[in-house]
Formats: C-alpha cells, structure tokens, sequence
C-alpha cells in the first residue's frame, strides 16, 4: 500500500499549507483529493512535490507492506 503520511508531516514541518499548494505553486484540487485518499499519482507529481518541498521522496511517499 502506498501512504502519502510523511507528506502531510512534511507540509506541517516546512508550514505549507494544502492552500498554499493549490495557489502558490499550481497543485490541482484533484491532485491533493488522490493525495489524501492515498491513490495513485504520477512521479512527475511526486517529482514536483520534492521540488516545492525541497526534500527527498522519502519525506512525500512510503510503502506499507
């Protein structure tokens, strides 16, 4: 299972908001919506997400077994 929890820890640690995401730096709604239900997204958006964050995949996306 993926879980996107060290991203939410993240935001949180940086004081980023979902709002912030969204109007500052081009994340669509539809995107933090499969986000926070811990679907599918592209690398390309993980990708943009380190960027904007500054930090590693590890700290946007784990893998529960």
């Amino acid at each position: 299972m993926i879980s996107y929890g060290p991203l939410w820890k993240t935001l949180e640690e940086k004081g980023i908001t979902q709002y912030q995401l969204i109007n500052q730096y081009g994340v669509s709604t539809g995107t933090l919506d499969a986000l926070r239900k811990n679907r599918s997204v592209t690398l390309n958006t993980i990708h943009d997400l380190c960027v904007i964050l500054q930090c590693p995949i590890e700290k946007i996306v784990e893998i529960i077994l």
